[in-house]
């Protein structure tokens, strides 16, 4: 038995590791959401297939006849990250794609809230300590932002982004997809 407070990998790795149509799958979502590497994007899938299971292993119980009071904490924990809608229930946490969970990151927010001019920026601006959440600096581009956090992003007030006249600043235009 290890240490318990040592980190644990959080991910996993494709079973069948050369499929040339999920490969290029990943190479596609790695690109359009800036991400470092796959590792970033199994780390999503992981989160995605945790939600998945648990509403599978609920709703097995709930049709059952069973009530559970984990099937509202599991609603509320995905509601308040944004990952589902209020109206949402667990069939609707089956209809998840990988794609909920990274526009719910740091990187994803500040690309589109405008603080940035592409997804590569926005990565670089989080990990050298320009944007804040709540007044407070986060430096993971990872950072799953909560609902009622988003309009709280910023640059951070003591970062020279902060001032109006800086040449990387964004103008503060949302971007939206198209």
């Amino acid at each position: 038995m290890g240490y318990p407070g040592k980190n644990r990998k959080t991910y996993s790795r494709p079973r069948t590791p050369f499929q040339a149509e999920r490969i290029a799958a990943e190479v596609e979502l790695v690109k359009s959401f800036g991400l470092r590497n796959k590792r970033e994007l199994w780390k999503a899938q992981a989160i995605l297939r945790k939600y998945r299971h648990s509403s599978r292993m609920l709703l097995t119980s709930v049709a059952a006849g069973q009530t559970n009071p984990e099937v509202e904490a599991i609603l509320n924990r995905l509601k308040k990250y944004g990952l589902l809608k209020e109206d949402g229930n667990l069939d609707a946490v089956l209809s998840m794609k990988v794609t909920d969970v990274l526009e719910r990151r740091l990187q994803t927010q500040v690309y589109r809230q405008g603080l940035s001019n592409s997804m590569k920026q926005s990565r670089q601006f989080i990990t050298h300590g320009h944007v804040q959440i709540s007044g407070r600096r986060v430096t993971v581009p990872g950072y799953l932002v909560r609902r009622g956090e988003e309009m709280t992003i910023d640059y951070y007030a003591v970062s020279p982004m902060a001032k109006e006249g800086h040449p990387e600043r964004a103008s503060r235009t949302p971007k939206v997809e198209g």
